[in-house]
């Protein structure tokens, strides 16, 4: 196993660099031990009893993969501390329409994280889809993180989270409508 990859298993990448990833990966809450910070899959997370969902001693996130629905979680949302959106393939883009709806429409307050192959060309748009964290797979792009080379365009002319919204920029379409 070569460095770059022992860093996507063990660390985190977000705005300020990489860090240590407090949270572990497990399949089930017996699995993970005693960890005081795990993520379950979607089915397992929902199965979960609610007082042990919400244990004040302990952090449960939820992975949630490209097909599933986030419906079930949406009430849910303030007693989640992280969400882990699956990337399996770069070509797949389905949880960035999940992003989207989690942070702008549900204004979910916790961590949200991409997860699995992300190339270094999707990192600034995850960025403006409303993603916290990346837990990146693909050594290019892990390179180019650790190098702090990522690069965006400085125009953009679909909006998202971090677009101008000044009127007249590419952004009016979200300025929200005064004419009450």
């Amino acid at each position: 196993m070569n460095d770059m990859s022992e860093k996507s298993e063990s660390q985190l990448w977000g705005r300020e660099g990489f860090r240590e990833d407090p949270y572990i990966t497990a399949e089930t809450l017996e699995e993970a031990g005693d960890a005081p910070a795990v993520i379950l899959p979607l089915a397992v997370w929902l199965g979960l009893d609610e007082g042990v969902r919400n244990a004040t001693n302990r952090r449960i996130g939820v992975s949630v993969a490209p097909g599933e629905s986030i419906d079930p979680l949406l009430p849910l949302l303030g007693s989640i501390p992280v969400i882990a959106l699956q990337f399996p393939a770069f070509n797949d883009g389905r949880s960035y329409s999940k992003a989207e709806v989690l942070k702008d429409r549900h204004q979910f307050q916790g961590e949200l994280r991409a997860v699995g192959d992300v190339l270094i060309d999707q990192v600034a748009y995850m960025l403006r889809t409303g993603f916290d964290t990346l837990k990146v797979t693909h050594a290019v792009t892990l390179t180019r993180l650790a190098d702090h080379n990522l690069h965006d365009t400085p125009v953009y002319y679909q909006p998202g989270r971090g677009s101008h919204t000044k009127a007249g920029t590419y952004s009016w379409r979200r300025v929200p409508d005064t004419r009450s």
